[in-house]
């Protein structure tokens, strides 16, 4: 039997199943290794049915007594297939068999109950297991943090600290924790631990590394670990592509990706979607088209990720017919699908065929998300539409269970503000449940400057600057208002509290792409290499129009025609 069954086991891990069930059938006598080694042989195969199959008659069977092995393996099984109540199940059959406090058998199912967001049941495994190793304690952080329960995974790593060493896998999920929170100080602090326990070479540690002081806006010393990092990953690249994209870096993140295709590296779907989400109007729009036609020759034009960013990236380029035009092609769509097209037509002052989309987006029956309800709400503004807007800030509660965000409330002000409601959009914040931040005030000054309120302006002025009076959006507007009302006196006050606090207007700039190169261009720019030249064509078009003017003038005075 021992020869059989290491036969059985050696056909399985070779992936030769057919074999492995092959001697498996011609056993006359068998044992629990012998049906624990063909149901781990399914798995291995993804053949998951028969795997289940050879579980049910290993019950039946006149042996008929599982192991902690097999339970394992079963839950494996079910997990893959994403069937919850198979799961219950097996946990079930381990109480009756008096497995529940094996300790490999609670590690799987924890694993098992995260896989299927149930946390509760996970949780309550974990708290009745006798004994814990290194892997329930990484199983349980891990599934917190991936559940987006981040402070209860942190709170959860410092327990086990002083009761478990805690080995690779651990840190990256507590430094996954420290990502969802932002939470810079424990990440540095865990840093420190992975340096003593010299777990900082290993590629999970260093990718986890990466991406907590990429969202917490540290990318420089993102970028040092990852030129640290001697054999970066597709997993590695993605992060910091995301990174650069998110910090504002773009140029570096198109810079590293054609470096990447440049070596030859096999890229996946996930690169493709990080460098089209580094993409803004100022993005150079010919690199974007190279980037579509490099995924459509790596057979990944099809992909939903890549299908979404190269949505976004022809809408924020200002093509919203590209976009359409993908999105129709996709075969199969997902929420942030959905998402990107509506978001994309909001953005282009489009809000009817936004909300159009919305109705065909219920039709497919997909659920909305809290992004859906915020191009919603920016389609509204748009439109004008303030009933309808309405509606959706009380249907995401009631009918989605989606709690509203200030950046909702923003939105909700902004359209009630550009209706010229500004004592509603006044009393809409007064009333909220919560204290309204600078977005809303912000929100409430810019309709008051556009409705030219300076009453509603020195109030939201005022409300803003308590909480953000760094914020050069408050000095400018309620000096624009002051303005439009000729109080230049005022106007004066404003600008000097302006220059006294130290804060600056941040410089506007325009751009144009000439020849695949984006040249960028801010007030009485002298830095642009080719300055020079560019003043003296643009002094040679400013007297050909004098002169046009002059000829004009003439002409009227000839007809008798008051300029």
């Amino acid at each position: 039997m021992v020869v059989w069954n290491a036969l059985i086991s050696m056909y399985s891990k070779c992936g030769l199943l057919l074999d492995a069930t092959k001697v498996f059938d011609q056993m006359r006598y068998r044992d629990s290794i012998s049906w624990n080694s063909v149901i781990s042989g399914c798995l291995i195969r993804n053949d998951w049915e028969r795997g289940f199959r050879y579980f049910r008659d290993m019950r039946r069977s006149a042996i008929g007594s599982c192991d902690h092995a097999t339970f394992t393996t079963v839950l494996s099984i079910y997990v893959e297939m994403e069937l919850l109540l198979g799961i219950t199940m097996v946990h079930a059959l381990t109480i009756r068999s008096g497995y529940e406090q094996a300790t490999s058998v609670g590690n799987a199912l924890i694993s098992a109950y995260f896989k299927h967001r149930c946390s509760n049941s996970a949780q309550k495994v974990f708290d009745g297991m006798l004994e814990r190793n290194v892997i329930t304690w990484t199983a349980m952080i891990s599934g917190l943090a991936q559940s987006l329960m981040c402070k209860e995974s942190l709170a959860l790593f410092q327990h086990m600290r002083r009761v478990e060493q805690a080995n690779s896998l651990t840190y990256s999920s507590s430094l996954l924790a420290c990502s969802g929170l932002v939470a810079l100080h424990e990440g540095q602090q865990i840093h420190g631990l992975i340096v003593k326990s010299g777990f900082l070479t290993d590629l999970c540690v260093e990718s986890a590394l990466m991406d907590l002081y990429a969202k917490c806006g540290m990318m420089e010393v993102a970028l040092q670990l990852f030129q640290a990092c001697k054999h970066p990953d597709d997993v590695c690249l993605t992060l910091i592509l995301v990174g650069l994209s998110q910090n504002g870096l773009e140029e570096k993140a198109f810079k590293l990706f054609a470096e990447i295709v440049g070596s030859g590296m096999e890229m996946d779907a996930n690169m493709f979607s990080a460098v089209l989400g580094a993409f803004g109007p100022s993005a150079p729009f010919s690199l974007g088209k190279q980037i579509h036609s490099l995924a459509v020759k790596k057979s990944l034009g099809s992909n939903v990720f890549v299908s979404n960013g190269l949505i976004n990236m022809y809408a924020k380029c200002g093509e919203l017919q590209d976009s359409s035009k993908i999105f129709k092609q996709m075969e199969i769509k997902n929420s942030v699908s959905w998402n990107s097209i509506i978001a994309a037509f909001a953005c282009h002052g489009h809000g009817s065929e936004a909300l159009r989309l919305y109705e065909h987006m219920k039709a497919e029956g997909m659920e909305p998300t809290d992004v859906t309800f915020l191009s919603l709400l920016h389609a509204c503004s748009h439109v004008g539409s303030i009933e309808k807007g309405m509606g959706f800030l009380k249907s995401m509660s009631l009918d989605h269970g989606i709690m509203p965000r200030m950046e909702h409330y923003a939105c909700v002000v902004d359209m009630l503000g550009r209706a010229g409601l500004l004592d509603d959009a006044k009393r809409f914040i007064e009333d909220l449940p919560l204290n309204p931040n600078a977005h809303l005030w912000q929100a409430l000054l810019g309709a008051s400057s556009i409705h030219g309120n300076l009453e509603m302006g020195r109030y939201a002025a005022e409300h803003l600057l308590l909480i953000a009076p760094e914020c050069s959006a408050a000095y400018v507007l309620l000096a624009n208002i002051y303005s439009s009302d000729g109080r230049w006196e005022e106007r004066a006050r404003i600008l000097k509290m302006m220059k006294e606090m130290g804060v600056k207007k941040d410089t506007g700039s325009s751009w144009i792409e000439v020849e695949k190169e984006v040249h960028i261009f801010v007030v009485e720019d002298r830095v642009h290499p080719q300055a020079g030249l560019i003043y003296e064509v643009l002094n040679e078009l400013v007297a050909l129009i004098r002169d046009q003017e002059h000829v004009l003038h003439k002409r009227s005075q000839l007809y008798g025609i008051k300029m």
